[in-house]
Order: structure tokens, then sequence, then C-alpha cells
């Protein structure tokens, strides 16, 4: 089901307008987000991520997030997870940048489980973990550095044909099915919003495009990695498709 100006609630349960996706300003992203930590999972400004939610603690995630303002921290752990002696669970550490993601809209199974899609706002800063909520990991956050990213991005400036020659190769070495009717019609913007995240590149070179400064600085990250990653040996690649 789509949102489009569905009440949310305030801390004395006011009804009040959630802000179009369009209209969201900094002012409108809270100090404070849970996080939903996955590897290799990446969501850039302007993209949309399909999730599917099944564990206890992101289905707390995501009902707290749909009484305020439907925003959920995306972000990669730096390692994968760890247990203590007694066998429990480790929080990993995290990467310094993450996305932040608006909840546009949201299936619910029979089972209790949700399908959800995530559309990119603003890439943050994290500044501290504040403890668990629920279950879930919850911090703050600054998207100070990262304003640009809520308003219309800049001219581009790069080699749409090289990029998806290296593209073609790259599947090619791998063994991908792609529907490159798709991405040919893509204007270049959508372009490097949609390559970067269904790329299953490992965990580091994800990050190294979400921290990209800008489009052009990501179109020339990506450019290099599939260039590099198309010509690695097949028995190198240790990732599967997305």
């Amino acid at each position: 089901m789509p949102f489009h100006g569905v009440p949310a609630l305030t801390g004395d349960d006011v009804p009040r307008a959630v802000p179009r996706l369009r209209d969201m300003t900094l002012a409108d992203i809270p100090a404070e987000l849970g996080l939903f930590p996955l590897r290799e999972v990446l969501l850039l400004p302007r993209g949309k991520l399909p999730l599917n939610v099944f564990e206890p603690r992101y289905i707390a995630l995501l009902e707290d997030a749909l009484a305020g303002q439907r925003l959920i921290g995306m972000i990669q752990p730096r390692g994968d997870a760890m247990e203590d002696e007694d066998g429990r669970e480790l929080a990993s550490p995290l990467y310094d940048i993450g996305a932040i993601g608006r909840i546009t809209s949201m299936t619910e199974r029979a089972d209790g489980t949700y399908a959800l899609t995530l559309t990119g706002l603003a890439r943050f800063r994290l500044l501290r973990e504040t403890g668990l909520h629920r279950g879930y990991r919850r911090a703050r956050i600054d998207v100070s550095s990262f304003a640009y990213d809520l308003t219309d991005s800049a001219d581009l400036f790069f080699d749409r044909d090289r990029m998806l020659a290296a593209l073609r190769h790259y599947c090619r070495s791998r063994g991908f099915g792609t529907r490159w009717n798709v991405i040919d019609q893509m204007d270049d913007e959508t372009l490097l919003i949609t390559l970067p995240m269904i790329c299953p590149f490992p965990a580091a070179e994800k990050q190294a495009l979400l921290e990209s400064a800008s489009l052009n600085d990501r179109a020339r990250a990506l450019q290099a990695l599939l260039e590099l990653a198309g010509h690695k040996p097949d028995d190198e690649a240790s990732h599967g498709p997305a």
C-alpha cells in the first residue's frame, strides 16, 4: 500500500501530516533514527530498495517508523555478525555513513511478515549509537553534510556508452542475466542510482559508491569497479547476482 500524506502521531498522540517525499527538508529529519544494518545492501538517494521484514526487532522498527516520519536508517555492518562465549549475538561495528529510507509502500503478509519499499532520501553520518529500543539499534545522526542529496542533481559528465560496455562485459564474465531493454531506457541519473544498488559488489566497494561526493564521482568509481571486476577470472567471483 502506498502512502500519501498519511497522518503520523506526535509524542502527545496528536495527528500531524507527514510531508510528501519531494517536500522533505533537513528540518523534517529527526536527530535520532532507528537503524537497519544489512551487509552488501545499498540504498542511495532517490533509489528504491525492496526489503523483506520478518525478524521481531525489525518489525518493531517498522512499527515505530510508521508512527513517525516513516524513516529508517540503512547502514552496513563493517563485518559479519559475531557471538560471545555464550552464543549470544554481538552488535557488529557499523560504517560511518548510511542512507535514510522513507517507507513508500508496504504489504503485510498473512504470516505477519512485511514487504517494504524504501525510497532513498539522503545520506547521513553516524554520530553515536544510543542503545537498543525494542530490540533494534538506534543512533544520533547528522545529515547536514549531505543536504544536497535533497535537491536536484548537478549536470552529469560521464561516458555512458563506455559504462554500458563495461557493464555488459561484467555481466557476461559473471554469467548474470540482465534486462538490457530496461537499462537502456534509464536516464543517466537513474542509471547511476540503480547500477550501484543492484550490482553485487562487496561491502567495501558498495560503501565507496555510497560515500562518493557527487554523482559524477560515483560514475567514475562505478566505471572503475565494473572494469576491474569484469576482468577478474570467474573463479575469483565470490558474489552472485543481486
